[in-house]
């Protein structure tokens, strides 16, 4: 099965308003994704300030790739977010000290590989929550009940009240679009 990853036609004119340099496209891009992008920059740095200052590195790489967003491969939101997840990185690289101690290079070595893999297990949580909010929402909800949820068919069968042969096709059909999104964008 092909996922149609045709973008709304909202997007596909805001896309084209934003590489036309429109200020008014920036300031809806920044409204439809600055509240996700900022939430996300604060959990990751554990920093308000930080995440404010990373927040307008984010938007300001917006303005000036606007040319290279395809929305034919994702979604705004995951590029924005995508963006998001780079300047998280590298600001956190950027602030582990330079030890004087060699004993601290190691440990500062193994602290900003530890953040680095934090952020990128936050920004693929983030992904895939853009990503299962493009399912049916029959779909999306029992994927994040098992998941997120940790439940199993069985007790997700139990607790929504459905067969579990329903829960069992709803997932593999969530599954199988999930697989195909993440497979476009990969590939674009």
């Amino acid at each position: 099965m092909v996922v149609d990853a045709t973008p709304s036609r909202e997007e596909a004119l805001l896309s084209e308003r934003l590489r036309d340099r429109d200020p008014e496209a920036l300031r809806e891009v920044y409204e439809r994704c600055g509240r996700v992008s900022f939430g996300f920059l604060v959990k990751a740095l554990g920093d308000r300030a930080a995440a404010e200052d990373v927040q307008q590195q984010v938007f300001l790489e917006v303005w000036r790739r606007a040319q290279s967003y395809d929305p034919k491969r994702g979604s705004m939101l995951t590029w924005v977010m995508t963006i998001a997840r780079s300047r998280a990185i590298d600001h956190t690289r950027r602030r582990v000290p330079e030890p004087l101690d060699p004993d601290a290079v190691a440990s500062a070595t193994e602290s900003g590989a530890q953040v680095e893999s934090e952020v990128e297990a936050l920004a693929e949580r983030w992904r895939m929550r853009a990503l299962l909010e493009r399912l049916p929402e029959a779909e999306a909800a029992l994927l994040r009940l098992r998941f997120y949820g940790e439940l199993t068919q069985t007790e997700i069968a139990a607790r929504e009240s459905i067969p579990l042969g329903t829960v069992k096709t709803r997932m593999f059909s969530g599954l199988r679009r999930l697989r195909g999104m993440i497979d476009e964008e990969d590939d674009g």
